[in-house]
């Protein structure tokens, strides 16, 4: 393992992506979300994703040079085409339309269609809640759980991510995905052979699995059984319905290297505080709920260890396997 603080990450990242042919802007765009996860302790979706969206990309399942556009806009409601691109220059494009149209309207939804997987929810929604709004992001993946009671897969793992502002400190930051576990971690406990604990996900032929690859051919479990799975029905009617993207069960995979584009889905919602209660109710509720919740000793804040994380990481740096350094330098 190697120690690499985040601006050395960032740049490792764009250079990886940009020999593989992403224009700057996407590459640029692309690293910072990253290295945002890395940073925070979500290496499954930090630069360990690398190595398939460069493959995906030199072989065309991603185009390089895709740029996204607003294709539909009827003031509060955009539509952004993703163009089969990566997906986070959309998701830039959105939250930055977002945040004017919410303080103009007071709510603002952006969707996205032609899209690819979109990393940690909340990267995307940081600046909203900086900027003192209330958002939330939803986004469909490719099939990974069946339907409740059913026997294919079907819905994706499908995360939800939230952001609410407050008074003092940062903004809680909330962000899940619908299975029992993100399908990522499973990538790389294949990646580096190790087992899976029982429960997470089963085998193609629905069986219950501790290995890896077994389960990354099989299925996902969702969290909370049924309800879970309810969720997932949600977030593919939002993110895919809406914005005419593909369901789950029509979307190409993001961890093989050769088949179809995902075509995916994106809704991102944000909500001005001032426009409802106002600013200055809604902040006194959520410290007041903040304080009641604070009156536990062991309850944690959403989002409080990733920050504390990001914090160390830039006094320390973050641990990338030198094998996966090297695939980013082209060496491996």
């Amino acid at each position: 393992m190697a120690r690499l603080f985040p601006g050395a990450l960032n740049t490792l990242a764009i250079a990886a992506l940009q020999r593989a042919g992403a224009v700057p802007a996407t590459a640029a765009s692309t690293a910072r979300a990253l290295v945002y996860a890395d940073v925070r302790g979500l290496s499954s979706h930090g630069v360990a994703r690398l190595p398939m969206y460069c493959a995906q990309l030199r072989n065309g399942r991603v185009d390089p040079a895709a740029q996204p556009a607003i294709v539909a806009d009827r003031g509060a409601t955009v539509l952004i085409d993703g163009a089969d691109g990566l997906a986070y220059p959309a998701c830039d494009l959105a939250t930055a339309t977002l945040a004017g149209r919410a303080r103009q309207y007071g709510s603002a939804v952006a969707g996205i269609c032609r899209s690819h997987h979109f990393g940690v929810g909340a990267a995307h929604l940081a600046a909203l809640g900086e900027a003192g709004l209330v958002a939330l992001a939803f986004s469909n993946s490719p099939a990974a759980m069946p339907a409740w009671g059913g026997r294919r897969a079907l819905f994706g793992t499908n995360p939800i991510a939230a952001v609410f502002p407050r008074r003092h400190g940062a903004p809680l930051v909330i962000d899940l995905a619908l299975s029992q576990i993100a399908r990522g971690k499973i990538a790389i406990a294949a990646r580096d052979g190790k087992p899976i604990p029982e429960g997470w996900a089963t085998t193609r032929d629905g069986l219950p699995t501790t290995d890896a690859r077994a389960a990354l051919d099989g299925m996902m479990l969702p969290f909370g059984g049924a309800k879970g799975a309810m969720l997932a029905l949600v977030v593919e009617l939002l993110a895919a319905a809406l914005t005419g993207a593909n369901f789950g069960y029509e979307a190409g995979s993001f961890l093989t290297e050769e088949g179809e584009r995902s075509r995916i889905g994106h809704l991102f919602w944000t909500i001005d505080p001032g426009a409802l209660a106002g600013d200055d109710a809604y902040l006194s509720r959520v410290d007041a709920l903040i304080e009641m919740m604070l009156l536990d000793d062991d309850v944690r804040l959403p989002g409080d260890r990733r920050e504390r994380l990001a914090a160390a990481a830039d006094q320390e740096g973050v641990e990338i396997p030198d094998a996966l350094i090297a695939q980013l330098q082209g060496r491996g």
